[in-house]
């Protein structure tokens, strides 16, 4: 049932923000060089590696590390990268991640194939075989201003109580956080 909801969902979407996903990428091929879409290595279920697009928000030259990580992250925005990180625009791509199967709408959003301590941990508590999603218990519940060990700890929440109300709850609440741009640190 979860994947005939995020197959359905994905392809309406796809298909009502075909302009704006068209606009948002011209708008960073035209603000700073490079590709609009920046492909992430993320660490998906059981662990294996997939390619995952974003709207590109940093410069190329920026380290392929997490956010946090950075020295002075804002110093690798381009023009338009605080907006659409702001605005969550630039998760829009992961729609295509959604199709192929790599994803689901709602998940532990997919690390960075080089969050060690993220991965080792979810590993630990069984979050790993979950399919990482566009967002999920961690995002409504603190998104970026979380730390490591609390966002495993939600996530191993949504684990033991996944259900499609569960999910249909966090989609509404994600929605409500996006455009009250709640917990985004960059």
């Amino acid at each position: 049932m979860k994947r005939l909801l995020d197959l359905t969902l994905a392809l309406a979407l796809l298909a009502l923000l075909a302009m704006p996903l068209l606009a948002v990428a011209t708008l960073v091929r035209l603000t700073s060089p490079g590709p609009a879409l920046y492909w992430s290595d993320r660490v998906g279920r059981h662990n294996r590696i997939f390619r995952m697009p974003k709207f590109r928000s940093m410069r190329t030259d920026t380290p392929a590390v997490a956010t946090h990580l950075l020295d002075q992250p804002a110093q690798y925005l381009t023009p338009i990268g605080s907006f659409l990180r702001r605005s969550s625009l630039d998760e829009l791509p992961q729609l295509w991640s959604i199709l192929k199967g790599d994803m689901s709408f709602v998940g532990p959003r997919p690390a960075l194939f080089n969050q060690d301590d993220l991965i080792a941990l979810r590993t630990q508590h069984g979050v790993d075989a979950l399919l990482p999603g566009l967002t999920g218990w961690a995002q409504v519940n603190g998104r970026d201003e979380l730390p490591i060990p609390a966002k495993v700890a939600l996530d191993h929440w949504y684990l033991q109580h996944r259900s499609l109300a569960l999910d249909l709850r966090i989609l509404w609440r994600t929605a409500h956080k996006v455009l009250a741009r709640e917990g985004v640190a960059h």
